[in-house]
């Protein structure tokens, strides 16, 4: 998928994720905690996060990098760096700033950054291997990088319960494996292997667990979901009225089991995949092998 392809799928989206952005926030601020984790962020530093969408994780990352650090957040798509300028002038935050940029050409100078993080943005990278190149290219020596990436649908009912009762109605093809798509890297050790074939020093994964709690009812999650989804979005628009009423009743059925009083929460997995910028450089061959922990 080229950019202009990227564009166009979430240049749509973006309103909604401007419109449900106290709810999406919440409800992947573990996954924003463990980026900040993973690639040693802390108070002073300057931080770029790449695939920002609508200003997260960059917006909690300048809370804490402080007054004294500063974090840039950078996307592809016009209207979610629109949206994440909105937000950081809503909050006075003067440590962060956003701008248009496509993950595979940076528009920064070498050695740039403290720290490089990306959430759920380098499975629609065009090509991951130069992103990822790009990353180690503006960090500074021994700067850190830490992706967050889908594991199995399967292992994430906040997407399945969902997408699999609309697939009963819409079938879709499945995607090439390389194919941009929300779980391109789901397979354990597939994107290690691409930072390690880019250069990632000390390259790791590890297995997040965790929660997606949304304060919503069902009706207000079905909202949150299908407007937040371009495939849902999609899919939706081709069918009847009647038939949306079957597949919103269906999900209802199925997500009662994670609904409370409180609203919803769905057990979630998430691979974060992290490392350094000091591999060396052996001749013009490419990087030294480096230890990988799985």
């Amino acid at each position: 998928m080229e950019n202009k392809d990227v564009i166009g799928q979430w240049s749509e989206a973006a309103r909604y994720w401007e419109k449900h952005r106290a709810v999406i926030e919440r409800m992947f601020a573990p996954v924003a905690a463990a980026l900040v984790q993973d690639a040693g962020i802390g108070p002073g530093q300057a931080v770029l996060d790449v695939a920002t969408g609508p200003g997260e994780p960059a917006l909690s990352i300048a809370g804490v990098v402080g007054a004294k650090g500063s974090v840039t957040g950078v996307d592809v798509v016009p209207a979610m760096i629109d949206a994440a300028g909105r937000e950081a002038g809503r909050r006075g935050l003067g440590n962060a700033r956003f701008r248009v940029a496509a993950a595979g050409e940076l528009p920064f100078e070498d050695e740039s950054f403290d720290a490089v993080v990306s959430r759920f943005g380098v499975m629609f990278f065009p090509s991951p291997l130069e992103g990822i190149r790009e990353m180690l290219r503006v960090l500074k020596p021994g700067g850190k990088l830490a992706m967050a990436v889908w594991h199995h649908a399967r292992n994430n009912p906040f997407h399945s319960v969902l997408s699999e009762i609309v697939e009963r109605f819409v079938e879709s093809r499945a995607p090439d494996a390389d194919a941009p798509d929300a779980f391109r890297f789901a397979p354990p050790g597939k994107l290690l292997h691409v930072a390690l074939e880019a250069g990632v020093a000390d390259a790791r994964e590890r297995l997040l667990e965790f929660s997606i709690d949304a304060p919503l009812s069902l009706d207000g999650f079905w909202v949150l979901r299908t407007e937040m989804s371009d495939k849902l979005r999609t899919k939706l628009a081709q069918l009847s009225q009647g038939q949306v009423g079957e597949i919103k009743h269906a999900f209802r059925e199925a997500a009662r089991v994670y609904s409370d009083e409180s609203g919803l929460s769905f057990p979630a997995e998430v691979l974060v995949v992290s490392g350094s910028s000091n591999a060396r450089l052996v001749g013009h061959t490419g990087f030294e092998p480096v230890t990988s922990t799985l």
